[in-house]
């Protein structure tokens, strides 16, 4: 129990502080942390079901005068820890039978290295349970075998994703390294070096320049495109840059081309040009992400955080904290936000190299888990809705944005939401793609002014015709039953039917042998079925014949399954197949008819 009381506090005070359970870094210190606590719950005091998180409520009651962060986030912390339990019960049970076996195996009391990686793997016990599980049977851990592993495992991840860099080819010997994107999109530079890049099949190149508008893929926003125009007595040479990434520090060019052709003309001066276009979408996208997670904020509530984030030119992705699944009507507020603030066109206040404690004072949010320096960048619009510690380009003005639509919101791990979006130009495309689909049902309903009735009323329609279908079936299925009873042939005691149908479903074959099963007396079923152009075999054989003559339907359907090209199977009184050949299933019957 003190180790549980423990555990909670740790987790809850984690969770509320902005981390969350995951499979790296402090997210995985969490999630061990609480499973080592389920384990202690499920041995010692019997639990089969989530406990931790009805702790929650308590301890944030106790600590609401020493951390209030708890009792203001006390509904989402025990949603994800909730969550957390139930997917480690899950297999907590198997993995602790598998510990068991082990445990009865192991030789000289040690329990060898590749099985404890495969609970790690498998089962999702960390070392240090498993270590703690041990000990408590009188047994150690192969630590170097696991630790060999985990390293090979870490290996084959590696060997996945090689890639081979050559040594820096060195044009200009300088220090003096700067970039200019934030008030450039075009800037004179010159090459500081550059460097192949081998990755599996295809290899790119790689330049450092001295001043450089690109910018680097970072914070969630991708690298700039564009292009280098060199200036050489010979007429202009143009490198298409296809990413911009960073590199310890360094701003990255990349590019498909290969430069050893080049020669003499790298250590011209040149020209670094942005693609305009994608830099402009890439900023409407970012600034928009910036408004809508004040607008979370304002919706959902202040345990909202960042938890990761994608933005390039053709769409936005946001994760962040939240419990449960956004109501529609949660949607269009926060878009109904997010517009609003696009139409008052909202200046941009950009601040650089603030002192970060000043930053936090404004109220910027920072990222919990993020790496600040001493000097941020603060990005505001309006002090009162958005203000964010941001490395990132952004519109001058909000009104730039345009539009703003939420296109999904999903679940991506536990208590973690995503919302992906779009804005200016993909945003008015989205929105003629739906006009344009609106005015073709327009069309289809014959010009109905009322879509949603008319097409409300056609469903309805649908579903009358379906009964009424369903109905004619069924008198269908009773014809052929009553027509089949008038086939049955006595031989040595048993009722065979034997005989092709034809018949509207699966379904309808399926009632009519068991129909025919509680009328017919020792009865022996063979039915060939064309049902809907496609060749299905049934086969029903009463109790008592599965017993006195141990016959089985299930090995008979498959035997006769092969005249129409098909397989199938069951249990000794009921069994069905399906096929390709309808040609075969005469051949059934006639097979049939002679089992008996």
């Amino acid at each position: 129990m003190r180790v549980i009381a423990d555990h909670i506090r740790a987790i809850s005070f984690t969770i509320a502080d902005g981390q969350l359970p995951s499979n790296v870094r402090a997210g995985y210190v969490i999630r061990r942390i609480l499973r080592r606590a389920v384990r202690y719950g499920y041995t010692y005091l019997h639990f089969r079901e989530p406990f931790l998180f009805q702790l929650v409520p308590q301890l944030a009651d106790q600590f609401k005068d020493v951390f209030p962060e708890l009792k203001a986030q006390e509904e989402f912390v025990s949603r994800v820890v909730r969550e957390e339990e139930a997917s480690f019960l899950r297999t907590l049970e198997t993995g602790l039978r598998r510990l068991e076996q082990v445990a009865s195996e192991a030789r000289g009391g040690v329990v060898d290295g590749k099985t404890v990686f495969e609970l790690y793997d498998t089962y999702g016990f960390p070392y240090d349970l498993t270590d703690l599980i041990a000990r408590e049977k009188g047994l150690s851990l192969d630590e170097a075998g696991f630790k060999k592993e985990m390293a090979a495992q870490k290996e084959r991840s590696r060997t996945a994703a090689a890639s081979e860099s050559g040594d820096w080819v060195i044009i200009n010997d300088t220090d003096s390294l700067e970039f200019v994107g934030y008030d450039h999109l075009e800037s004179e530079a010159r090459v500081v070096k550059y460097r192949a890049v081998k990755t599996k099949d295809k290899t790119q190149y790689q330049l450092v320049l001295d001043r450089t508008p690109f910018y680097a893929e970072s914070g969630g926003q991708a690298g700039d495109r564009g292009q280098l125009i060199f200036h050489h007595p010979d007429g202009e040479v143009k490198l298409p840059i296809v990413d911009t990434k960073k590199e310890n520090d360094l701003i990255v060019h990349l590019t498909i081309d290969d430069l050893k052709s080049l020669g003499d003309v790298l250590t011209r001066p040149l020209t670094a040009k942005v693609d305009v276009q994608k830099r402009f979408q890439t900023q409407n996208n970012h600034t928009a992400t910036h408004l809508m997670h004040a607008a979370l904020k304002e919706v959902l509530g202040a345990h909202v955080a960042q938890k990761g984030s994608l933005v390039n030119e053709n769409v936005l992705r946001f994760d962040f904290s939240h419990f449960a699944k956004m109501t529609e009507d949660e949607i269009q507020r926060v878009e109904k936000i997010v517009n609003r603030k696009i139409r008052e066109n909202i200046q941009k206040d950009e601040k650089r190299n603030v002192p970060i404690a000043k930053a936090l004072t404004l109220g910027a949010t920072a990222l919990f888990g993020e790496k600040y320096g001493d000097f941020v960048r603060v990005i505001t619009f309006d002090p009162s809705f958005s203000v964010e510690l941001c490395g990132g380009t952004h519109v001058p003005a909000t009104g730039q944005i345009g539009l703003f639509k939420i296109t999904s919101e999903t679940a991506v791990a536990a208590g973690v939401r995503r919302i992906e979006a779009v804005t200016a130009d993909q945003a008015e495309e989205l929105v003629d793609e739906q006009f344009d689909t609106l005015r073709e049902l327009r069309e289809l309903l014959k010009g109905a002014k009322d879509v949603k009735k008319a097409v409300a009323d056609l469903l309805q329609e649908k579903n009358t015709l379906a009964k009424q279908v369903e109905s004619f079936q069924l008198q269908q299925a009773q014809s052929i039953k009553e027509e089949l009873l008038q086939k049955v042939r006595r031989n040595n005691g048993v009722s065979v039917i034997a005989e092709k149908v034809s018949l509207p479903s699966a379904d309808a074959l399926k009632q009519i042998a068991y129909e025919l099963n509680q009328k017919v007396e020792n009865l022996f079923l063979v039915l060939a079925a064309d049902v809907q152009g496609k060749p299905q075999v049934a086969v029903m054989i009463n109790d008592t014949l599965v017993k006195e003559k141990s016959l089985h339907a299930g090995n008979i359907v498959k035997e006769l399954a092969k005249e129409i090209k098909g397989g199938g199977g069951g249990q000794p009184f009921f069994a069905t197949a399906g096929g390709s050949d309808l040609s075969g299933l005469e051949r059934i019957v006639e097979k049939g008819r002679a089992l008996v």
